[in-house]
């Protein structure tokens, strides 16, 4: 029984060797707490109000919006100051065949629907921000950008935007973070294996810092759309 034991620990020391560097490098090359490259496309999806396709990595994800649209309630009730958001997540081929139609009137609903076109780990951090660019890119107005990042522990250290190397080792926790930047807000978190509770603190804060650094990116990408937008407006005016 010792013998196994020590086995067992030994192989997850190598496994932590081989994810981390005692120069602080990854498998992929990056630093602990880099995130991977990120790359983004708007406007990729004509059937949808709005629409990114955005790379993490080897994480490859689209993101289409429908809305928002009025819909109907029992005996004519309607909501002046909110709406209902509908989020489909899913890792399969995007496809669809027909625009839906917009009906006049209050709106009142939004459907956003992530699909994982590639996935290389952290998907879901990857389609929450394809999920802001898309909406963006409709001309929804939004409180703030939402951004979100992952992160694991490897042997008490923190490694930011975990790839699926990691992931698939399957001993190392991970915690996937959604934000509000700038009131800095937490709006998610989503945990995958044991996270002792004296470190669930560093695990946060690398995750935090991690949506930072991708909340630069993203902003960057709403700063053109706002310019392009304004671009098309004055194009359009005597």
């Amino acid at each position: 029984m010792t013998a196994v034991g020590a086995t067992n620990v030994g192989s997850i020391k190598i496994y932590f060797d081989k994810l981390l560097t005692d120069e602080g490098y990854r498998v992929d090359g990056r630093k602990k707490n880099e995130i991977r490259k990120f790359n983004c496309k708007l406007g990729v999806f004509e059937q949808a109000d709005g629409s990114a396709y955005v790379e993490m990595g080897n994480t490859k994800v689209l993101a289409a919006v429908y809305g928002p649209h009025d819909i109907r309630f029992k005996k004519s009730k309607s909501l002046h100051d909110k709406a209902f958001i509908n989020c489909q997540y899913s890792m399969a081929t995007f496809s669809t065949n027909e625009r839906k139609k917009k009906p006049r009137g209050d709106f009142r609903a939004i459907e956003i629907t992530n699909k994982v076109l590639q996935f290389d780990g952290s998907s879901f951090s990857a389609c929450i921000n394809a999920a802001t660019l898309a909406i963006t890119h409709a001309g929804i107005p939004i409180k703030d950008i939402v951004c979100a990042c992952s992160a694991g522990l490897v042997s008490d250290q923190t490694i930011t935007d975990v790839n699926y190397q990691e992931e698939s080792i399957g001993i190392i926790p991970i915690l996937t973070t959604a934000i509000l930047p700038k009131d800095k807000q937490i709006l998610s978190l989503e945990q995958t294996g044991r996270i002792q509770i004296d470190s669930l603190n560093q695990l946060m804060d690398a995750a935090m810092e991690g949506c930072q650094d991708i909340y630069h990116l993203l902003k960057q990408y709403r700063h053109l759309l706002k310019y392009l937008n304004k671009f098309q407006h004055d194009q359009l005016l005597p």
